[in-house]
């Protein structure tokens, strides 16, 4: 049997404010906008080479808005995303990785991981309502 993560809610306060973020400052592809009436309404996006979606809307979730965590996007170079990311005007924090890695109980040192590892190095970001995401290498190679 398999089970495939295809969608993962979002709440948020404003979805007109919120789709321009993940579009525009994110480069997620819009995939649906269905809004039937005033009171539900779906927009489905997706990260960029992603099998999963987000979807933000009216009538999802009763969840708050600002609430979810933990989200992870795997990047092949976390410090040419950040920059990119940075670019489009996303307040994005520091890159930091595990450190000691190979005793690793949550502590972290600041910049990539010297031997580019993965699923080592971070950094963290978040939506306009504080959704918050996080950026994780994995696949780094030298160009």
């Amino acid at each position: 049997m398999e089970y495939k993560l295809e969608v993962v809610i979002l709440p948020v306060s404003d979805v007109e404010r919120s789709l321009a973020f993940y579009t525009g400052c994110l480069g997620f592809h819009l995939d649906v906008d269905y809004g039937p009436g005033p009171d539900f309404r779906v927009v489905q996006l997706s990260p960029p080479g992603s099998a999963c979606s987000v979807q933000i809307g009216v009538g999802l979730t009763e969840a708050e808005p600002g609430s979810v965590r933990g989200l992870y996007l795997v990047v092949p170079d976390v410090e040419a995303a950040r920059a990119e990311l940075a670019e489009r005007g996303v307040d994005v924090g520091e890159i930091r990785h595990k450190a000691p890695l190979d005793a690793w109980q949550g502590g972290f040192a600041p910049g990539v991981d010297p031997e580019r590892r993965d699923y080592a190095s971070f950094v963290e970001f978040a939506d306009p309502d504080g959704n918050a995401w996080t950026l994780q290498e994995r696949g780094f190679r030298l160009s």
